[in-house]
């Protein structure tokens, strides 16, 4: 199960540069950020719910409860992003996010659960990082780039909290 977890992560991880092709040098058109960044932010509410539902530690509950707020929050903010820039919105969480992120999770409970969250939050939210900051500095809509900019301390927020439960 270990083997099979770990294989998991590494080819997820590998398929992250393909992800961002699009414009200038291999990033993300301001669509695909769009479309990422609303996935993220569903699967994250998500996962958040399933945090306060399935985990043990109090740690993990509150930061799936700090996931949901954020996140159903910052949907909004892309949503309203994207239309002031005609670009369409992703309203459900795709069948790909579905089997690589939500269903593992949903088999998990107690420590086992709050192992891989904390495991899983760290490792998604410094790839979101580095994405948000790429567009924060490519990205053809102004609107978009702001956007970027200003959700990049939440992102952190989550990511040092993520830190501080996976020592």
């Amino acid at each position: 199960m270990k083997c099979m977890l770990t294989a998991f992560c590494c080819v997820a991880l590998a398929a992250v540069p393909a992800l961002c092709q699009g414009k200038k040098g291999g990033a993300m058109t301001d669509q695909q950020f769009v479309d990422f960044a609303a996935q993220t932010d569903m699967v994250e509410a998500n996962i958040g719910q399933m945090a306060e539902n399935s985990g043990s530690a109090q740690g993990v509950k509150d930061l799936g409860q700090m996931l949901v707020t954020d996140h159903t929050g910052d949907y909004g903010q892309i949503s309203q992003v994207a239309k002031t820039d005609n670009l369409t919105v992703p309203t459900a969480i795709d069948a790909e996010h579905n089997k690589m992120m939500i269903d593992p999770f949903t088999k998990l409970k107690g420590a086992a659960f709050d192992k891989k969250f904390a495991a899983e939050m760290v490792a998604g939210h410094t790839k979101a990082i580095a994405i948000y900051k790429k567009e924060a500095a490519d990205a053809t809509s102004p609107d978009l780039k702001s956007y970027a900019q200003q959700t990049l301390p939440t992102l952190q927020k989550h990511l040092d909290a993520a830190k501080a439960l996976a020592k």
